[in-house]
């Protein structure tokens, strides 16, 4: 196929939200292949993952030892580990997150039996036995194909423990690479990623932003490159709204710098209750999907503060922690922040990863916070099972969207005009093309109305596309232990091509990818 438009035109544009709550919207999506920059792709660190040492993501999520009767490989359970693997992770943030900065690496290396155990002060006051470091950490990026981002104690760490950190880890020859040998580790590993510190504003050592910028320059100094790794280092960043963080470090260190963070997360606050993760009404689902696409404007205004000092976006912008955050569910530990996954968490997930589609000049890496078990997970463990999330199968549809060339769209669609006056579109989308394929990704926020869209495609016929789609009977269902999963991938055939147009029937609150032969 040689010619397409993509563009989403609502025929209902012009309604009031109460006119187009009862009607089914018509959209028309158009893309010009012959538009699309070759050189203009979505990186697959967009689909990063985060795991940190907080309730059960790493103990029970991914490691339960090697002498678990939990069926594993080398002490990480075989269910997660396949998991993972079918996600194709491109790259996974470790040890932290908070616990980061209290983290002494060299608690976590040698014999398991003489590793000291520790108390994790900010998450439950947990006691940890090291029984997973910096071995168990690289060699299971290592086994689901992986880059490892590691997170450097900066709060409370010196800078010859990061900068001997980076050398054992790294190095062919010397002192730590001995120890390392000693280990059982002979060959170094390969370390990308490497942040120097974690939300240093606050849990990472209540800097201010001049002081960071200070103590970033020194302990990056020291973070030597050996035996021809090339480290990418990224400076703690703001949180959500602080554009002040950005301009001084900006200001003071961006050339010493590769990536600057930036944590935002989908909450009603950070006092009192963030409410459930299952009990909502329609007005709580619409707020939520309003408040997680504000991570778009709070993009634009780093990005353009950055701008100002790095017009050339040398800088990446490295959202390496977002997503839902509710209450913890019902009985547990509430320093382990465990919350169910609904389809309302699988649309936050799909509206987040084309907002950081539409901004991969600058965003090259996100990290979904986390992993198992904690927050907006991938995965849900309890003793011998695992749960899939619905954001776990968003992750899976998207993933043809790693490293794809973009096509640029056009989107235009009903609105809804939610709580605290964000607007929301009702149809988003997002597209590219790879190993002769187009993707088109669909989502409807709608609760209760089909949206018809077309796809004007020039010699479309059916049997060139393929669908598949996550939806539910309710928007709060989700998947739990013990009972079939209600919010899981389904074939989707919802479609049909005819005189250069391919129509799509895409349900209320559902979303849906579509793989067309080019």
């Amino acid at each position: 196929m040689k010619h397409l438009t993509c563009s989403i035109l609502a025929a209902a544009s012009l309604l009031s939200p109460a006119m187009v709550s009862a009607a089914t919207e018509k959209a028309t999506v158009r893309l010009d292949i012959n538009a699309i920059d070759s050189t203009v792709t979505i990186p697959a660190e967009i689909y990063g993952q985060f795991a940190e040492h907080l309730g059960s993501c790493i103990y029970g999520g991914l490691w339960v030892g090697e002498d678990s009767p939990i069926p594993n490989t080398s002490g990480y359970r075989n269910d997660v580990l396949q998991a993972l693997k079918d996600l194709k992770v491109p790259v996974m943030r470790w040890p932290g997150g908070c616990f980061a900065d209290e983290y002494h690496w060299t608690d976590g290396i040698g014999p398991k039996e003489n590793r000291p155990v520790m108390v994790n002060n900010n998450w439950g006051g947990t006691v940890e036995d090291n029984s997973f470091g910096t071995h168990e950490f690289f060699n299971l990026c290592e086994l689901i194909g992986c880059e490892p981002y590691l997170s450097g104690n900066v709060g409370s760490g010196t800078v010859e423990e990061l900068a001997k950190w980076v050398e054992y880890i790294t190095a062919e020859n010397g002192p730590m690479a001995r120890k390392r040998k000693e280990n059982g580790r002979e060959k170094p590993w390969k370390l990308k990623y490497l942040g120097v510190g974690n939300e240093s504003w606050g849990c990472g050592g209540n800097f201010t932003p001049e002081d960071y910028a200070g103590a970033y320059r020194r302990y990056q100094t020291y973070c030597r490159e050996f035996d021809g790794n090339k480290l990418y280092k990224i400076a703690s960043g703001a949180s959500d709204y602080d554009y002040k963080w950005t301009d001084v470090l900006m200001k003071k260190a961006k050339d010493h710098m590769k990536g600057l963070s930036l944590h935002y997360y989908t909450v009603k606050g950070w006092n009192g209750s963030k409410g459930a993760a299952t009990v909502f009404d329609n007005d709580d689902y619409y707020w939520t999907l309003g408040k997680c696409l504000e991570i778009e404007d709070v993009i634009n205004r780093h990005d353009s503060i950055m701008n100002g000092y790095d017009p050339d976006k040398k800088v990446a912008l490295i959202v390496d922690e977002w997503g839902t955050w509710w209450d913890t569910e019902p009985g547990t530990n509430p320093g382990h922040l465990f919350q169910q996954n609904t389809m309302r968490d699988a649309m936050v997930a799909a509206l987040s990863l084309n907002a950081f589609h539409r901004h991969t000049d600058r965003v090259k890496m996100t990290n979904i916070a986390q992993i198992a078990n904690v927050l907006q997970s991938m995965v849900l463990t309890k003793d011998d099972k695992m749960v899939l999330t619905p954001t776990y199968y968003v992750f899976k549809m998207y993933a043809p969207h790693q490293d794809a060339t973009v096509v640029p769209l056009d989107v235009e669609t009903t609105t809804r005009t939610v709580r605290d006056g964000r607007t929301v579109p009702t149809v988003s989308a997002t597209a590219s093309t790879k190993d002769g394929y187009l993707n088109v990704t669909l989502t409807n926020i709608d609760l209760d109305n089909p949206a018809d869209v077309t796809i004007p495609l020039a010699d479309i016929k059916k049997d060139m596309v393929e669908g598949e789609i996550l939806t539910a009977k309710n928007i709060d269902d989700y998947n739990d232990f013990g009972r079939a999963e209600k919010v899981i991938l389904m074939p989707f055939d919802g479609f049909k091509a005819s005189k250069g147009n391919l129509s799509v029937n895409l349900p209320a609150k559902s979303i849906v990818s579509l793989k067309i032969k080019l």
